[in-house]
């Protein structure tokens, strides 16, 4: 079974996720239809709140041949490069709209993995771009949020009309 979507203006993506405290195999489940429904949008990262699940939880895959998936749990950014770089990005919970959003190039991000360890990892590019995006969701942000009111307003307008 494929969880769906949730569209926006849903009050779940507005809402904070809950920690995890402790990776289990229900959890390693949920982190494996994650990785099938990003892959089916296809997308290059996808956070549980975005299938209705308030947990902190996110996958990314950001690699050319896919399946590379990392699967994490509470990610925090540890540290992030004054570098930046502008990428276009969307969400499938408001569709048919994208933005560019200027984040760091690359972070450390401190989370817990598959096996339940708590690692750091550096992403760069595409991969630090995904994971700073599943994080804000975690957070109950979204990429829009970084616009300003006058864009962010255009595209929820664009959005909206379909």
């Amino acid at each position: 079974m494929t969880r769906a979507i949730v569209p926006w203006p849903n009050p779940i993506l507005r809402t904070p996720a809950l920690p995890v405290d402790d990776v289990t195999d229900p959890l390693r489940a949920l982190w494996g239809e994650m990785v099938d429904v990003m892959e089916a949008m296809p997308g290059v990262g996808l956070a549980a709140p975005q299938i209705g699940v308030g947990l902190a939880l996110a996958v990314v895959d950001a690699s050319e041949a896919r399946g590379q998936a990392v699967r994490m749990a509470n990610p925090v950014v540890l540290h992030a490069s004054g570098q930046f770089r502008e990428h276009e990005e969307a969400s499938p919970c408001l569709p048919g709209v994208s933005a560019i959003i200027r984040r760091p190039r690359a972070v450390t991000v401190r989370f817990l993995d598959e096996r339940g360890e708590l690692v750091e990892r550096d992403f760069v590019g595409l991969w630090a771009t995904s994971v700073q995006h599943q994080i804000d969701h975690l957070a109950g942000r979204m990429y829009f949020d970084r616009l300003s009111r006058v864009k962010r307003d255009m595209l929820i307008r664009k959005a909206r009309k379909g």
